[in-house]
């Protein structure tokens, strides 16, 4: 239901799906209401009335990225199976997230870098992705400290800092350059560096 009451004629997701990917494309300043019109295929007032604002449909946007990408990356953190090997399933993970971004990279860092010092929602919403990753990684890495896959003489916290910086690493150097001999160099790198 809208807010006066009349039933939707679209869904919620299917229009914020649209819009991430204007986001996406065009960031956030380059972005138009009519850009957004176009894409999601509702008109302004229809636009307006189920989402307040342009911000408010970034903001939105971004929770549905977030929502998706982190869901992915804990699924394949907490599979059955050794910690090296889902360690380089998230790698891998962010080279085909890479090539699907293409040019675009990952939006969640080019949000923050586009508005993350001015806008609170932005850096609300980066921060929350970033905390939750590295909680689940450093849960990963205390398994494979716990079984013996990792050195319980190494320092969990810089451990997961290492890999951490790898992931966001591939997600900025990938999609600029899509070079995958430089990207299984950086995975084979820092796998080598924590096992």
């Amino acid at each position: 239901m809208s807010k006066s009451g009349r039933p939707r004629e679209f869904k919620d997701t299917a229009v914020i799906d649209a819009a991430v990917e204007v986001f996406w494309s065009q960031g956030y300043g380059s972005c138009s209401t009519d850009d957004l019109c176009k894409e999601t295929g509702l008109g302004r007032g229809s636009l307006y009335n189920a989402f307040g604002s342009k911000h408010e449909l970034y903001e939105q946007a971004l929770i549905r990225y977030h929502q998706v990408g982190i869901e992915t990356q804990l699924d394949i953190l907490r599979k059955d199976a050794p910690v090296k090997e889902r360690l380089r399933e998230l790698l891998e993970w962010e080279i085909r997230e890479g090539s699907t971004a293409k040019d675009r990279g990952c939006l969640l860092i080019n949000a923050s870098v586009e508005r993350g010092k001015s806008d609170p929602t932005v850096e609300r919403i980066f921060k929350q992705h970033v905390a939750l990753l590295e909680q689940a990684l450093e849960e990963t890495i205390r398994e494979g400290q716990s079984v013996g896959e990792i050195s319980r003489e190494r320092d969990t916290s810089e451990l997961t800092a290492l890999f951490l910086s790898c992931c966001y690493g591939l997600r900025v150097i990938y999609p600029g350059t899509m070079n995958r001999a430089l990207a299984r160099q950086i995975i084979d790198g820092t796998l080598a560096a924590i096992f």
